[in-house]
């Protein structure tokens, strides 16, 4: 086993480009996950990383054996998975990623649950609002608000989340109600945006007596976290589009306000994402099941105020 350790290091390290990073992942120090590589190296008698100061750079030849090592990590995962469903003890490790807001109310807390269940089945949760690059990064699953683009990959659909403009009162006070969509585009306006590197957050698509509209929006204030765009919303800062759920109990106790409900933002699907070859991986459909049927019940509860 002690090679195939090598291996899954070796692969983490290639993947997120630092010791580091990949110590963390697999919860090691970055001093074992040093030792683990040139294990390896003496092992094949070759280099595998060029090191700089801040990042690995895999070789000619550390090139060539990741492709291979690879392989040899998803065998090995497809045949535990296979042992998996014919003793019905699922076991193993499980990455699983989710937006900032979504993975703290619905995912996360789920977690500890879930464990108790399948005490063999391990979940590391990373939590962002970037798009992580699934396949590069080594996630099993990935809970997105949004549409599925790279085709590689499946979905799973949950549910379809209505999503609200909402400001505070004391920005409405100062500030008047918008009457129109346009008037958001006129910055006549402050919009809260979501805002990182490939965003698509610099327009809101709203629904229309024409059908879905897009409309460029503008604002003072931007953040790669939506719990940040929610607090400003709720200081008076600007107008925030949000799944409704994630503000519902703020417009139940009028810290928010819904404006131009005639014309919505278009809603959005929560969904799993996964690679094709976990589909048949009984952990995995096991945290999509029991996922699935907590993100429905709790977003019900949520906007029942339950």
């Amino acid at each position: 086993m002690a090679y195939l350790d090598n291996i899954a290091v070796f692969v983490r390290v290639v993947e997120l480009g630092n010791l580091s990073s990949a110590g963390r992942d697999m919860r090691i120090s970055p001093a074992v996950a040093s030792n683990r590589i040139k294990e390896l190296e003496k092992h094949l008698g070759v280099r595998l990383f060029n090191r700089t100061t801040r990042q690995l750079m895999p070789t000619e030849h550390g090139r060539a054996f990741y492709q291979g090592a690879k392989r040899v990590l998803e065998a090995v995962e497809e045949a535990e998975a296979a042992v998996s469903a014919l003793s019905g003890q699922p076991r193993g490790t499980i990455r699983v990623t989710a937006p900032l807001g979504l993975g703290r109310r619905l995912i996360a807390s789920g977690i500890p649950e879930f464990r108790d269940r399948y005490p063999d089945i391990e979940v590391r949760l990373r939590l962002s609002d970037h798009n992580v690059d699934i396949m590069k990064e080594g996630i099993d699953v990935a809970f997105r608000l949004g549409l599925l683009e790279d085709s590689s990959l499946r979905m799973r659909g949950i549910l379809d989340c209505e999503r609200v403009l909402v400001a505070a009162p004391s920005y409405l006070a100062a500030r008047g109600e918008p009457e129109k969509p346009q008037d958001l585009v006129d910055r006549k306006h402050d919009c809260l945006l979501l805002r990182f590197p490939g965003a698509r957050e610099f327009f809101w698509t709203l629904t229309t007596e024409n059908g879905p509209q897009k409309f460029e929006v503008h604002g003072p204030f931007d953040s790669d976290d939506g719990d940040v765009l929610t607090g400003w919303a709720l200081a008076g800062r600007g107008i925030v589009n949000k799944p409704r759920f994630d503000v519902e109990p703020f417009i139940r106790d009028r810290r928010l306000k819904i404006i131009l409900p005639q014309t919505p933002p278009l809603p959005v699907q929560l969904a799993a994402v996964y690679p094709h070859k976990n589909f048949q991986d009984p952990k995995v459909r096991l945290l999509l099941d029991f996922m699935a049927e907590r993100c429905q019940r709790m977003i019900r509860d949520l906007l029942a105020g339950r």
